[in-house]
């Protein structure tokens, strides 16, 4: 049977409420580190239809050195759980500079 879209959105906005920020990874996964760098606290759209979103764009900034690949959600601001994410094409960056993850682009989805 399945489940309907209010049942989803109930679990959305439950498991949007634990995701409490978002970090960057590399190609291999790994989070970026090193100054600039820090996670961003998110605030994630009311559920619709079992997807929820990012209420806007995030603008990370990145070190020198850095591959952008990725995006994973955590439950902290430093350490915490990492609940996964989404790939992203890789960007590098050979000094200082951002990233700007968009939020329309960035959702979860919960079936």
């Amino acid at each position: 049977m399945a489940m309907t879209a209010g049942y989803r959105n109930l679990i959305a906005a439950y498991g949007g409420s634990k995701i409490t920020h978002i970090g960057l990874v590399n190609e291999l996964g790994t989070e970026l580190s090193g100054s600039p760098y820090t996670r961003k606290a998110v605030v994630w759209t009311t559920p619709d239809d079992g997807t929820i979103k990012l209420s806007e764009d995030l603008i990370f900034d990145v070190p020198g050195g850095a591959t952008v690949a990725g995006w994973r959600g955590f439950t902290a601001a430093t350490g915490g759980t990492n609940y996964g994410g989404d790939d992203l094409p890789a960007e590098s960056y050979n000094k200082d500079g951002q990233y700007k993850l968009v939020a329309e682009g960035t959702g979860i989805k919960h079936e």
